[in-house]
């Protein structure tokens, strides 16, 4: 491969490390709670977090952009306060795709916290463990291998992400051109060889990282 395509790449896999990280802490906070509470509105929550897996990508794309650009709500807020301006760098890339990405952490991740049996963790309350204590030795170790094909899946999801990237990152060569973004640029000028490595290249990672997945959900259904 050209040092062009090394470089786009290595830049999609970090997006997609960088933004499945992102997503971690509150995926699998949201999923604990899904799994292991009732409250109201619990059900609207369900059907917001579904909604990137539903609707078009650019429509989600549309809404990030009209939140975070320079007139947006958040944007405006972030560059008047904090001097960071989102839309159109890098830190758009991560959000788009960690926003796309997210659902299927959740989905995943809530369906390992169900398959843990509550009557183990009731017993180490009763032992007088803590909430916290009972999620980090007993919950999250007997979830672990779908929490793992989660986080995994995320990132697959991440690698691949195209319609809300375009919309709130756009194309800018070596600042926010992904392998799904130059596949299509790439075509649009002609150079379908090139557009094929990257495809090739593209297709590997997100095999590998399906593969891992089923592995790991098949270990939790075990």
């Amino acid at each position: 491969m050209s040092p062009d395509a090394w470089q786009v790449t290595w830049f999609t896999a970090w997006v997609a490390v960088t933004s499945t990280l992102c997503i971690l802490p509150p995926g699998l906070a949201l999923a604990w709670l899904l799994a292991r509470r009732n409250w109201p509105g619990k059900s609207i929550v369900e059907t917001l977090v579904a909604l990137p897996l539903v609707i078009p990508p650019v429509a989600t794309g549309l809404i990030l952009l009209k939140l975070f650009g320079r007139h947006g709500f958040i944007g405006r807020w972030l560059e008047e306060t904090l001097g960071v301006e989102v839309v159109f760098t890098w830190k758009a890339v991560v959000l788009a795709t960690a926003v796309m990405s997210f659902p299927l952490l959740v989905r995943t991740a809530r369906v390992a916290f169900e398959n843990v049996n509550p009557r183990v963790e009731h017993v180490a309350r009763t032992l007088g463990a803590g909430p916290w204590r009972v999620f980090w030795t007993i919950t999250l170790p007997l979830a672990r291998s779908g929490v793992i094909a989660g986080a995994v899946l995320a990132f697959a999801r991440a690698l691949g992400e195209f319609g809300a990237t375009v919309m709130v990152a756009g194309f800018i060569p070596g600042k926010t051109e992904t392998l799904s973004l130059s596949i299509y640029h790439l075509v649009q000028l002609g150079r379908d060889g090139e557009a094929l490595g990257l495809l090739a290249v593209s297709v590997a990672l997100a095999f590998g990282a399906v593969w891992f997945s089923e592995r790991m959900l098949r270990k939790a259904v075990a």
